[in-house]
């Protein structure tokens, strides 16, 4: 008998049961904080993938350009590849064309545009790399204090249901404080792995830009070379 009362008290505090016995307002709390949970784990699978091959692939390119004997092959090869560095390579050399194209050249004028328009390019790719990384930010802050508010509703609902009740045992409080206490494990749970995962995107991020403005470096001295060999 006692067995079969313990199993019954387990069943009954498992997250489904505990899911289906809350007030409409809890459920909808844990129904959010699934939902932000659900989302987070997207964004980390979805974003973390693509930002190790942007990393992997970046850093590819960067050792073929420093290799790269002959510039136009390389622009032929590899300049129209769908790449962070790709894009600060297209924007060094639509900038070196159109700098070069008139018959007067200031070549401290073309190396500032050279410079800006790869800056450019490189804090354009680096907000693309970015968007989704706010979401991991917001649900990493609020989704704790959202879970706090679902407990702290039930628990005030279950001392409403004693006080009613005039029932004041520890087996007619814990249903309730059960239920309102799942709530913030809850926003625990869609919280932590948005903070953890935000923080080790938020790094590699750093690690790609600045990989982005080391290549834009060595192409901005490149094309600086040619304007000497030019002058």
């Amino acid at each position: 008998m006692n067995e079969l009362t313990v199993s019954m008290n387990q069943a009954s505090i498992s997250p489904l049961a505990l899911f289906l016995h809350a007030d409409l307002v809890v459920k909808i709390v844990m129904a959010g904080l699934l939902a932000a949970s659900l989302w987070t784990w997207t964004i980390i699978f979805g974003r973390g993938l693509s930002l190790a091959g942007v990393a992997r692939k970046d850093a590819a390119f960067d050792a073929d350009f420093q290799k790269a004997a002959d510039m136009d092959k390389f622009l032929r090869e590899k300049g129209g590849l769908d790449l962070p560095s790709a894009k600060v390579f297209q924007a060094g050399i639509e900038e070196w064309r159109l700098s070069t194209a008139g018959k007067k050249m200031d070549p401290e004028a073309t190396r500032a545009r050279l410079a800006s328009a790869m800056g450019t390019a490189a804090a354009t790719q680096i907000d693309q790399l970015s968007a989704g990384l706010n979401v991991l930010a917001t649900i990493g802050s609020v989704c704790p204090f959202v879970g706090l508010f679902g407990t702290v509703w039930g628990i005030m609902r279950s001392f409403s249901d004693i006080a009613a009740s005039q029932n004041t045992s520890f087996g007619a409080v814990a249903p309730g404080i059960a239920e309102a206490l799942f709530a913030t494990a809850l926003g625990l749970f869609a919280a932590i792995p948005a903070v953890i995962a935000y923080n080790r995107m938020t790094h590699r991020l750093d690690r790609i830009e600045a990989g982005l403005n080391r290549f834009a470096d060595r192409f901005h001295l490149t094309l600086s070379r040619e304007l000497d060999a030019e002058a």
